[in-house]
């Protein structure tokens, strides 16, 4: 009997736990964004992951050395390197050089591992999140191109 008088206090002292972080949530401001209405003054925070990008200079140059980390970073293989042995001229050296950085935004997990790979900052995460398309080829973007 007083098992069975414990266990409905506990109940009730749950259910009024319950009761006040619903009153707590009801008084606080809420965030909703309406979406389609305030697109133009719609901003997204620092740390969201929308797209990888490839951020090029004035001159069309980007930072990307072809080293192939962040490909391998990836768990899912959303990237896709393919790249060229170049000799320098001036030093007769042979570099690696890139020709084509692909990345499939379908398959991407935005896990940020590849960006934390990268040893130069070529790539990041931009904010933009509108990626709607109708066929799955839109999303495979060539990103050393400007």
């Amino acid at each position: 009997m007083v098992k069975y008088i414990k266990g409905i206090f506990q109940g009730l002292g749950s259910l009024l736990t319950g009761m006040m972080v619903t009153f707590k949530e009801f008084f606080t401001k809420k965030i909703t964004e309406q979406y389609p209405e305030n697109r133009a003054v719609l901003k997204m925070n620092d740390r969201f992951c929308g797209e990888l990008t490839m951020p090029h200079d004035s001159d069309g140059s980007n930072k990307c050395i072809a080293c192939g980390l962040c490909q391998m970073a990836c768990p899912n293989g959303s990237i896709k390197i393919t790249s060229e042995m170049v000799t320098d001229p001036e030093t007769g050296k042979s570099r690696k050089h890139l020709v084509k950085y692909e990345y499939d935004l379908g398959s991407c997990m935005f896990c940020h591992l590849c960006v934390n790979a990268c040893p130069h900052d070529a790539i990041k995460f931009s904010t933009s999140f509108e990626h709607a398309v109708f066929t799955r080829s839109k999303l495979v973007k060539t990103l050393n191109k400007q």
